[in-house]
């Protein structure tokens, strides 16, 4: 995986104290504030914000979904701002913080299918080995394009990554919905790309 700092670039090289983020949510009985950035208790124990993800659910489901070990994010944390967007962040801060953005978006969580965001598929689904659809050059251009398609596919529906060749090894472009034969491409309006 190359250049894994989700922090805008930045690499912290700092260890992982039990991995980071695994510390209680100091923002016990506050309200979910869509203004501020809130860190996920790491377990449901010292969850304190009723609906809220942890650490442990959102690692639990990459491993899941895609086979990324927790292993694979113990240097970064976890936050929430709004009704279950997730971000990830190759650093510390404190809890309750009110920016703008912090890291990049990774996890849209308070909805009946939890759904990983372009930006997370792209910089850690490299690491991924399950729930990867490899798409030819066409089926690739489509795609990136925003277009839905119908795939042949043997795995689950849902949420999948989509991916390249590129250099011998898969590239993930983005996020897509396998439905009923048909792969969704859920790439941004104001992402999508034209493939020569």
């Amino acid at each position: 995986m190359r250049g894994d700092g989700a922090s805008g670039g930045a690499d912290d090289g700092g260890g992982a104290e039990g991995g980071r983020g695994a510390g209680v949510d100091r923002d016990a009985g506050r309200d979910n504030d869509g203004q501020r950035f809130d860190r996920l208790p790491a377990t449901a124990d010292e969850r304190r914000v009723e609906g809220r993800a942890t650490r442990e659910a959102v690692l639990d489901w990459w491993d899941e979904r895609f086979a990324i070990p927790p292993e694979r994010f113990e240097r970064f944390t976890f936050w929430e701002k709004g009704a279950g967007k997730i971000w990830i962040f190759g650093d510390d801060a404190p809890s309750g913080v009110e920016i703008e953005a912090l890291g990049l978006t990774f996890l849209r969580t308070r909805q009946e299918h939890w759904k990983p965001t372009t930006d997370a598929v792209q910089r850690f689904g490299r690491a991924a080995s399950r729930n990867v659809i490899e798409l030819d050059r066409e089926a690739a251009r489509r795609f990136a394009a925003g277009e839905d398609q119908a795939i042949g596919w043997g795995g689950d529906w849902g949420y999948l990554i989509a991916a390249h060749g590129l250099a011998g090894e898969p590239e993930p472009l983005g996020i897509g919905l396998y439905l009923h034969g048909e792969l969704r491409s859920q790439i941004p309006k104001g992402r999508r790309r034209e493939l020569r």
